[in-house]
């Protein structure tokens, strides 16, 4: 079994959001739904997305709910 690239393209966007924040990545990731695609590899059911369009702080709550879409 291995991460497809979208899913790799997933925990990017989970770290790129975590840094940019300073918040902790770990409930993004525990929030992630993965699921089997054969030859693809697993994929992310709920990619996180990322904000670029406000300098808003972005809550602990917020940040888990990325991944929870």
């Amino acid at each position: 079994m291995h991460l497809s690239n979208q899913a790799l393209g997933a925990i990017m966007l989970a770290l790129q959001e975590s840094l940019m924040t300073q918040t902790d990545i770990v409930p993004v990731l525990k929030g992630f739904e993965l699921e089997e695609r054969g030859e693809e590899g697993l994929v992310v059911k709920n990619p996180p997305t990322v904000r670029v369009s406000n300098n808003e702080e972005v809550s602990e709550e917020e940040l888990e709910s990325l991944a929870v879409q």
